[in-house]
């Protein structure tokens, strides 16, 4: 009967050598986290705090309502978003391409320049096949390619074609 008390013994021994570990991690790990939140909400408050100062015009009482952060495309900083580009591709014609770029003039922008330089990239993706555009090596001939015809229709006006979006369905 010793024998089995002994088993017994052993059994309870092995159990408690891993439970107490397990209740000391449990309690390290949840004081842990505990501590880290403590250190980090104060700096959260004071982030929410200082944007919705931020959002106050100066003088009104009211908070100025904006959708997200404020645009880098402006025509002051030399950059106008063209409108999205929907389209059909030409093989297969049943997979359609989604496009907004931005353009990013030398000098002062020109209005005319971007309508252009709309209507021949929707002209430009129209000849374009998936297999063209298929994977990185892809994207960036397209890319290469959208610059080329950008630089031809704007005759050097427009420095940089920028992607916002692109995408195929």
């Amino acid at each position: 009967m010793e024998e089995g008390q002994e088993g017994e013994g052993k059994k309870k021994s092995g159990l408690m050598a891993l439970v107490i570990p397990l209740v000391v991690l449990t309690v390290v790990g949840g004081g842990g986290g505990w501590a880290i939140g403590t250190m980090l909400s104060p700096k959260v408050k004071q982030a929410k705090e200082a944007v919705a100062a931020a959002e106050v015009p100066a003088g009104h009482g009211e908070a100025k309502k904006e959708e997200g952060l404020p645009h880098v495309s402006t025509e002051a900083n030399g950059v106008v978003a063209l409108e999205p580009i929907t389209t059909n591709l030409a093989y297969p014609s049943e997979n359609w391409i989604r496009v907004e770029v931005a353009l990013m003039f030398n000098g002062p922008p020109d209005v005319k320049i971007a309508e252009d330089v709309h209507q021949d990239i929707l002209a430009y993706l129209r000849t374009v096949s998936l297999q063209q555009v298929e994977g990185p090596r892809g994207f960036q001939y397209l890319k290469d390619d959208l610059q080329e015809r950008v630089d031809l229709r704007s005759e050097g006006r427009v420095s940089k074609v920028m992607f916002r979006t692109l995408v195929i369905e």
